[in-house]
């Protein structure tokens, strides 16, 4: 995550996924020193990131081949060729979706909605 911090830049925010685990002080502590600023999510975040959608196609694409994969590099191999495969309408959709999705929550008041 530092890595990419330098990548992106001065206006770098960082977002995770609420977990708990990413939610203790040793985190906390760890991008306090480095100077990231976390942005804040509501407890139901993951309906609110887009990337969790696109890790699903992914899964299903990776579960349904003829020969899963049977250990790290297969799995490796596995997931590079079908994120290639992926279609750019997924992932345009994704994104677009967004705007509905932030509407729903703020109408749900942070609760969980039907994406």
């Amino acid at each position: 995550m530092i890595v990419f911090c330098g990548a992106v830049g001065d206006k770098f925010v960082f977002m995770d996924d609420n977990a708990t685990c990413h939610r203790t002080l040793a985190v906390q502590d760890c991008l306090d020193s480095e100077g990231i600023q976390r942005l804040v999510w509501p407890a139901r975040s993951p309906d609110l990131n887009p990337i969790e959608n696109v890790w699903d196609a992914l899964g299903r694409q990776v579960a349904g081949r003829n020969y899963p994969p049977t250990n790290k590099n297969t799995l490796i191999r596995a997931l590079t060729e079908e994120w290639e495969k992926l279609p750019q309408q997924l992932l345009d959709n994704v994104v677009q979706s967004m705007v509905r999705r932030v509407e729903c929550c703020i109408t749900l008041h942070g609760g969980h909605i039907p994406y």
